[in-house]
Order: C-alpha cells, then structure tokens, then sequence
C-alpha cells in the first residue's frame, strides 16, 4: 500500500465498532419501518412523548424553529458548505467528501424509504418514516466527530464515546424539535437517527476504499513514467 493523500475518514480503530453498530442500526429502521407501515396514527409511545412535548410556546417554539431551519434545503446547503470549506482549508479532502457524499446518502435513504414504509402524518398524506432532518443532522454531527477524532488521534474507546455522543446530542435537538414542531413522530426521530448511524460508517468506509484505490493507481502511473 502506498502513502494516502489523506488520513482515513473512518479511524481503523472505530471499524469493527462502528460496524456492529451501523447493522444494529440498520436492523432498527427495518424493525420500526415493519411496525409501522401504512400508519396513520402514533403508536404508544409515540402519544405519550408527543403529549409531553408536542405544541410549545415562546421562545421554545423559536428554537425549534431555528433548529428545524437547520434540515430544510437552505440551511442543510449552508451547513454543509460551511463543513466542506473547513475540510478543505484543513487539507482533508477525503472528510470533504464525506460530507456530500455522507449526507447526500443519508437523505437519499430516508427519501427512498418513506414511501417503502408509507406511515403518514396528520391524516393529510405526509410521508413521516424516517425524518430526514434527524437524519441529515445526526449524520454531520457523525462527520465532524470522525474528522475530530482522527485529527486529534484518539483512542478506540475516546473515539466511540466522541462519535456516539455527537450523534446523540444531534439527534436529540433536531428530534425534539420535529416533535414539538408536530412534524414527526417520535418513532420517526428514531427511524431517522439509526439511519444515519447506518448510512455514514458504510460510506466513510466506501469513501476511504475509493481513495486508497486512486492513490495507488496514481503511484503506479507514475512508476511506469519513470521506468
């Protein structure tokens, strides 16, 4: 193997954790996407959180807002131009890549699973399973904890814990803020959140092989040239 032209975006020592959970994960959107296929109505659980949390007022509703702001097209774009930009003044362009190629993946599942699923909204036909907002912003907040860990080289079990609790705090604050915007439900927080920890340790890994594979193309090039 030749020398990357950038450090992996997946740690080598997260593979085999991250791995366990993004099958974990994956068995999750498939086991609640079953349960609730064709709904129209929140399970149990689902009722009892929502009346907990669904209808606030000032200024909660405003963060809610503001937060919500985050996973529509606009702020979504901002985002991840924002992230990209860092990536590349850092001189990471595989985690630049990971950034479109992660979130773009992760929408793109959610997208392709609702109408599989057919669960639904308020009667009116809103396809809610898996919210795509809890997914895109769990699956940055993944991105960046992987960059992070990488950069600073930590440890597998540091490296766990960052990335976990990233993706927690990211998907507890755009779920609530689904929920209380009665956007989904809480079902659908969930269905978002194993999405995207499904989604990005598969496409980093993906990511990392195309590169290496580009790389060692290259020095083959260049090997032939001098010959």
């Amino acid at each position: 193997m030749t020398g990357r032209s950038s450090p992996a975006v997946l740690p080598p020592s997260l593979r085999g954790r991250l791995g366990l959970i993004a099958a974990l994960a994956a068995l999750v959107v498939v086991v609640l996407g079953a349960l609730y296929a064709d709904d129209s109505k929140p399970g149990m659980v689902d009722a009892r959180i929502w009346a907990a949390v669904d209808g606030v007022g000032p200024p909660w509703r405003d963060v809610a807002l503001a937060t919500d702001f985050l996973g529509e097209p606009v702020g979504a774009a901002t985002l991840v131009a924002a992230t990209v930009t860092g990536c590349l003044l850092l001189r990471r362009p595989r985690a630049a890549v990971l950034v479109v190629a992660g979130a773009g993946l992760t929408v793109g599942t959610t997208k392709l699973l609702k109408p599989l699923v057919g669960r639904t909204i308020h009667g009116d036909g809103n396809l809610s399973y898996p919210s795509g907002h809890t997914a895109f912003f769990t699956a940055l907040a993944l991105v960046v904890a992987l960059f992070a860990t990488g950069w600073f080289g930590l440890g597998r079990t540091v490296g766990t814990l960052l990335v976990l609790a990233a993706a927690l705090v990211a998907g507890a604050a755009m779920g609530w803020a689904q929920v209380a915007l009665g956007a989904h439900y809480p079902t659908d927080v969930l269905g978002g959140w194993c999405t995207a920890l499904a989604v990005i340790p598969a496409t980093a890994w993906l990511v990392d092989r195309m590169a290496d594979r580009l790389v060692d193309r290259m020095a083959d090039a260049g090997r032939r040239e001098r010959r």
